[in-house]
């Protein structure tokens, strides 16, 4: 169930990961690890998720200089994440040398995906904080077509703009999107949201989900939920 669906695993601890996971049952789903739970358990957390049978994607939207990058990449190549992360605001130099400090010796690696603007961002936030003039959707059309013309598999962007980045860059490139609640579920600190079932219909390869499954009072009814809604 859910292979589509990344549980966002904003937890502070090993522990309590653990904990939530077991509340799942049976499931291993596929999870998503930030900076705050790999910060504080560091790359064990990856592998132990590993070892129980999680898919894994590694959230920690590296942006530097080239080579920090490519050297910062090849460490975590050796991890066994599914999918780790860019910021696409590092240009096609960093990005680029990100995709070959990934790449392992017999040409294997993680899926690559570059973060283009946060949900937490809106077109006002953009222009008067990072004075970029451009529209929203301009600029995350345009930060996709980077990350594309990098090498990189696909990006991080809201739902609202996965139809967009497809009919942009081909439908073989990759949507990751989070900002995902149920259409009777709080917003919290998103600012562009969908539901599940409006994500799909938009084009959004996997979603990202993060409290309306962790901080529901039946994680597995939740994430059930989550799954028939972006599967249906």
């Amino acid at each position: 169930m859910g292979k589509d669906v990344i549980v966002a695993c904003d937890f502070p601890s090993a522990g309590e990961t653990m904990a939530f996971l077991d509340r799942l049952g049976a499931e291993a789903p596929f999870v998503k690890i930030g900076m705050e739970l790999f910060y504080a358990e560091g790359p064990e957390i990856v592998r132990s998720l590993k070892r129980r049978g999680c898919r894994v994607f590694l959230d920690l939207k590296l942006h530097d200089i080239p080579n920090t990058v490519k050297k910062a990449m090849a460490v975590l190549s050796g991890l066994g994440a599914d999918i780790v992360n860019v910021h696409a605001a590092g240009t096609r130099a960093m990005m680029a040398a990100a995709l070959e400090g990934l790449t392992r010796p017999d040409g294997s690696r993680p899926l690559l995906i570059a973060v283009t603007q946060l949900t937490s961002t809106d077109e006002e936030t953009m222009r008067r904080e990072l004075l970029i003039p451009e529209g929203l959707r301009e600029t995350v059309l345009h930060y996709a077509e980077n990350a594309r013309a990098a090498g990189l598999d696909g990006v991080v962007c809201s739902p609202l703009e996965a139809e967009g980045v497809h009919a942009f860059c081909g439908a073989g490139f990759l949507t990751v999107t989070p900002g995902v609640r149920f259409a009777d579920g709080d917003r919290g600190d998103q600012k562009r949201v969908t539901t599940p079932a409006e994500a799909k219909r938009l084009g959004s390869d996997y979603i990202v989900v993060g409290r309306p499954i962790t901080a529901a009072a039946d994680p597995a009814a939740a994430y059930a939920r989550c799954c028939r809604e972006f599967l249906d």
